[in-house]
Order: structure tokens, then sequence, then C-alpha cells
């Protein structure tokens, strides 16, 4: 969700959701569809998905103004899609930018409606996740402790 002109609107998930949102004028939908469309198809390893571009070296703001993408499309993308926490997205290399829409538009393939699983699950199923990520890399997860500190090594590990 983002909240745009002092009302919460949901980040569109599929294109019937964006065809029917009022995030996006009928003009910029048509850029953004184009823009997502070359973004969902990029591969790094494949030049004939980079359209000419060198997007390690051109920035997340030049790519998006090829595209003509108006400023809060620009902001949509990079916060609500991206997942950038300030607007120095724009100065990163577009690859990084891409990367991160493509696990956003992969996660709504695999999980639905949403791209997070925790409206599917619930919040319990987190710190699950957690315990489970822990004990494969050898870690303790305990309940009803308070945290007292990390323990590294020597070599800080």
């Amino acid at each position: 969700y983002v909240f745009v002109n002092n009302k919460i609107e949901k980040v569109p998930a599929s294109d019937t959701e964006a065809l029917k949102s009022n995030l996006l004028g009928f003009l910029e939908k048509r850029r953004c569809h184009k823009f997502f469309s070359f973004a969902a198809t990029y591969d790094e390893n494949d030049p004939k998905t980079h359209n000419g571009y060198d997007l390690k070296k051109m920035t997340t703001g030049e790519l998006l103004s090829q595209y003509s993408l108006s400023e809060s499309t620009v902001d949509f993308v990079g916060h609500a899609i991206s997942l950038y926490r300030d607007d120095n997205f724009v100065h990163a290399p577009a690859h990084d930018t891409l990367k991160r829409m493509q696990l956003y538009f992969n996660s709504i393939l695999r999980y639905g409606k949403s791209p997070y699983i925790y409206p599917m699950y619930g919040l319990g199923e987190l710190p699950q996740a957690f315990a489970r990520l822990s004990a494969v890399y050898g870690g303790t997860y305990m309940l009803r402790k308070p945290f007292e500190g990390v323990v590294k090594d020597e070599e800080g590990k």
C-alpha cells in the first residue's frame, strides 16, 4: 500500500488491478506497462534483453527517464516495488533496481495477490521461518529468553 493524495492506495499486483488503479493515468499506465515488460524480461546474461542499455553503468534515474515516467511513478517504482528506503535509488545502477523489481514480480507469481508471504499465513509464521533459517546455519532460536548479545570469535564470526 502507498499513501498518495491523502489516501491509502493498494499497489497493483496484477494487470487487472493496474488497469483499475487510480495511482496512474491512462497514458502513464501504458508507459509503465512498457517499462515493467522490459524489467520482467531483462536477463543480465542475455544482451538481447538489454535494449541497448548498459544497466550496470546507467543509473536508475536515467533508465526511468528513457520511458518518460512521471515523478509519482518513479517514486512508486522505487519505494513500493523496489523497496528502497530513500530517494537515492535514482543514483543506483539500474541493474540493481531491475533485480529488485524482478524479485517483487516473482514473489507475486509465487504467492498470489501479494508479494509478501505474511498475509497468507499470518505474522506467527515469521518467527518460525527465522527459527528454521537459524537451524540451517547452526544457530539456536530460543523462545521467552531476553536478548543478551551476539557472541563472535576472534575473526568476527
